[in-house]
């Protein structure tokens, strides 16, 4: 690779809000979103929300002629939403599911039966190794009493953690998606402060399209103006991020996004704004790390983010097995309930209305059953990802306490992590 080497990378992101039967004029939307993609013909195209495999068909033969690569990921009951398109071939894909993805039982929300994810590709463009992941995480429905919270901050975890293990021979990282997160949501900064990588929307000097880089706005005439009524300018949760390795640097160039409404026809393409940036590679020189000047706070926000993750793991934790306590009592009811009416059906009793109770009974006792090894199976996902979560904390915090001078030891843990162990 010559000294001098450059790449220039477009790279378009769309959650697609294709829920069939459920999401307005989908196949217009899908055959417009289609039509734009060719006209521009971006380098890297991720989009999210596809739920139907009929409307990635469609798209990978309308697209083929621009984008030669695809791959559509695959998981829970109705799928993961996510898929790709690429002008340059994909190397290898792989993808992760997130352990803990909302309730099933709380049917209307549906998170659950989509089988939430993390995909990713690799790509080898002019003898650079480009990692590119897409994912979707749980969806926020009630900001004041966010009961997905403890789930949110954990697929961010599995996210973070799944990006680490997987990237170390990647020269570029690029993550794209619905996070599902604002910009200071608790998730957000942990990915972030784990990571290392960079939001285009901060980085880039060249931005142009809505208010403070929103990708839900008011203008937009699918979305619910009730859940934007306390955000005004919209809601930033689509995010471009991205990293290099050693003997490189990436920086956005440009980035825009839709404004509320197709840049062609007027109609959006979606409920969410699309976003488009151009991202330029070239190498860098080797750059010495000088020694901070700061203090411990100061020095490490990491520390800071794991201690507010943990602590929220812990609460979700203990109502998972309060629930699991909960449904161990009603298992207990409906067992005695079930042992009256046996004693009553074997004296003689009233037999008809016994075993429609005995019915009802059974169908009590399955159905908390059910509830009991879900939280049950809940409360231990989260029991893992606070393990993962404490181990790494002991790790800085021991860093941090050999002081400025193993400063080294700490900025090793804080760009790369540590192996950890449940």
């Amino acid at each position: 690779m010559k000294p001098n080497f450059s790449l220039r990378l477009r790279v378009f992101n769309l959650n697609c809000w294709g829920i069939p039967y459920l999401s307005k004029h989908r196949a217009d939307r899908m055959k417009r979103l289609g039509n734009f993609l060719n006209m521009e013909s971006f380098d890297l195209v991720l989009l999210e929300e596809v739920w139907s495999e009929q409307d990635f068909q469609y798209l990978r033969q309308k697209l083929l002629p621009t984008y030669p690569a695809a791959h559509y990921f695959r998981s829970g009951i109705i799928g993961s939403g996510l898929c790709v398109f690429s002008k340059h071939p994909i190397q290898e894909f792989t993808q992760h599911v997130y352990t803990l993805n909302g309730y099933p039982y709380m049917v209307h929300h549906g998170d659950w039966f989509s089988g939430k994810a993390v995909g990713l590709l690799v790509f080898h463009l002019s003898g650079l190794v480009l990692n590119a992941y897409v994912t979707h995480l749980h969806a926020e429905y009630n900001r004041q009493k966010d009961i997905y919270l403890a789930h949110r901050v954990a697929q961010a975890w599995e996210l973070a953690h799944f990006i680490h293990h997987t990237s170390k021979k990647a020269d570029v990282i690029l993550l794209c998606g619905d996070l599902n997160l604002h910009p200071k949501d608790l998730g957000f900064r942990l990915l972030k402060e784990w990571t290392g990588l960079h939001d285009a929307y901060l980085e880039t000097q060249d931005f142009k399209g809505s208010e403070e880089g929103c990708t839900m706005v008011p203008e937009n005439c699918y979305v619910n103006q009730q859940e934007l009524e306390p955000f005004p300018c919209g809601i930033r949760i689509d995010y471009v991020l991205y990293k290099a390795v050693s003997g490189f640097c990436i920086s956005c160039k440009t980035l825009k996004t839709t404004t509320g409404h197709d840049p062609h026809s007027g109609t959006p393409l979606s409920d969410h704004e699309a976003l488009m940036a151009t991202l330029c590679v070239r190498h860098s020189p080797p750059q010495h790390n000088p020694s901070p000047t700061h203090g411990p706070a100061e020095r490490s926000p990491l520390i800071s983010v794991l201690r507010e993750a943990c602590t929220e793991l812990d609460l979700g934790v203990a109502q998972a097995r309060w629930w699991a306590s909960f449904a161990t009592y009603m298992i207990g009811l409906g067992l005695l309930i079930l042992a009256v009416l046996s004693a009553l059906v074997a004296e003689g009793g009233i037999r008809e209305v016994a075993i429609l109770l005995w019915t009802l009974s059974v169908g009590l006792v399955l159905g908390v059953g059910a509830v009991y090894l879900f939280h049950l199976q809940e409360a231990k996902g989260l029991c893992r990802a606070r393990a993962e979560l404490q181990h790494v904390l002991g790790r800085a915090r021991e860093a941090q306490n050999l002081g400025p001078e193993f400063e080294p030891a700490l900025f090793l843990l804080h760009q790369e992590g540590d192996k950890t162990e449940d």
